[in-house]
């Protein structure tokens, strides 16, 4: 078993590979110079074998897409027409892919979150993709861009039904197709939108991450811009779980892939300031879907002034009775990974470019 980073940074994207999770070995940068704001791995096209890695490139003198590899980053390709491309009718044109996310339960299928406001959906393991109109046509767009931008940033399909898809984009909060993206219905009842003057509107909510319990798609958590929620109707309403946590305001949300209310997040000062408390580089974990939250991580560094991005997280399950693989990268480019669920963390890179998103993979 090998366990795999792709680390997508500002200036490329690097690969870190380990055994145990203690020694790392950190190859690239590959795209040098290139923003990677994605990463994704998915199955390979006809099964088996190691898994096809996504990345979500920008350059600037080529312009965005998706690139694939099918050799874990020794070689790539990408659609000649190009993977990600607006409809003429639409009289618009791609700036940034921001999510790349396979959906497990239907071999092929990849959906990419973009920039403008978008969703895509690919059916052949991530080489084209289609724009879902339903939600490009939508009445509500053009959401108001969030302080990164205007993009869906997250998609959280449902094993047992394949028409319905979550997807939470900035800001415009959480929208809900039950028939495969034709119709969407916005989902925030609950979610506060506090620099609003209707503090609790229909939508226009700023969420930063959704993640799904291990339970399925029915229960969900929310990182919110101010706020951290529980929902146990997939998605129609959400409380806050925010007590017990030193600020309610970050971008990382993560599910245990195995263990039902077992939940992290990161912590960061409010709005402007945008670093862990007191510098204090800190995971909080939750085992009970958010009734109480404890400090972990207590081996990370103190006098951290950075912060961490919503993608640039992620949790993988490493085996049907071992704890997952937990990992994260920092935007001062360090990345860290823990395999007792953030208990410990051993430092898998350092100096790396301002890290935007990283996705872990296990490999046999």
């Amino acid at each position: 078993m090998t366990l795999v980073l792709a680390i997508g940074t500002r200036k490329g994207l690097f690969l870190a590979r380990s055994a145990d999770g203690a020694a790392w070995k950190v190859e690239g940068p590959q795209f040098l110079m290139q923003e990677v704001a994605a990463v994704g791995f998915v199955a390979a096209p006809g099964g088996g074998g190691a898994p096809r890695l996504l990345a979500g490139v920008r350059s600037e003198h080529w312009g965005p897409g998706v690139s694939h590899s099918d050799d874990l980053g020794e070689t790539w390709a990408e659609a000649e027409a190009g993977s990600v491309v607006f409809p003429d009718d639409t009289e618009t044109a791609l700036e940034r892919v921001w999510q790349l996310q396979g959906d497990p339960a239907r071999p092929g299928v990849v959906w990419a979150g973009c920039e403008p406001t978008s969703l895509w959906r690919s059916d052949d393991a991530g080489e084209t993709f289609s724009l879902v109109r339903g939600l490009w046509d939508h009445p509500h767009r053009p959401w108001a861009p969030g302080f990164g931008g205007a993009a869906v940033h997250t998609v959280v399909t449902d094993p047992q039904d394949d028409g319905r898809v979550l997807v939470a984009m900035s800001s415009g909060g959480v929208y809900v197709t039950r028939d495969g993206g034709g119709t969407w219905l916005p989902s925030n009842k609950g979610i506060s939108a506090y620099f609003l003057p209707d503090p609790y509107p229909e939508y226009g909510q700023c969420v930063h991450k959704v993640a799904a319990d291990a339970a399925g798609p029915a229960v969900l958590y929310a990182q919110n811009h101010h706020g951290v929620y529980r929902s146990d109707d997939a998605g129609a309403t959400w409380t806050s779980i925010a007590d017990g946590l030193p600020s309610d305001f970050g971008f990382v949300m993560l599910a245990h892939p195995q263990r039902s209310g077992t939940v992290w997040v990161l912590p960061l000062e409010a709005d402007g300031r945008r670093v862990p408390p007191g510098g204090r580089l800190r995971l909080h974990r939750t085992r009970d879907g958010g009734r109480t939250w404890s400090e972990v991580g207590t081996d990370l560094p103190d006098g951290s002034w950075t912060s961490v991005l919503r993608d640039a997280a992620d949790v993988v399950g490493t085996g049907d009775d071992a704890a997952p693989l937990l990992t994260f990268g920092t935007r001062d480019g360090c990345v860290w990974a823990s395999t007792d669920e953030g208990t410990t963390f051993v430092e898998v890179a350092t100096h790396l470019p301002d890290i935007l998103s990283v996705r872990a993979a296990v490999v046999a």
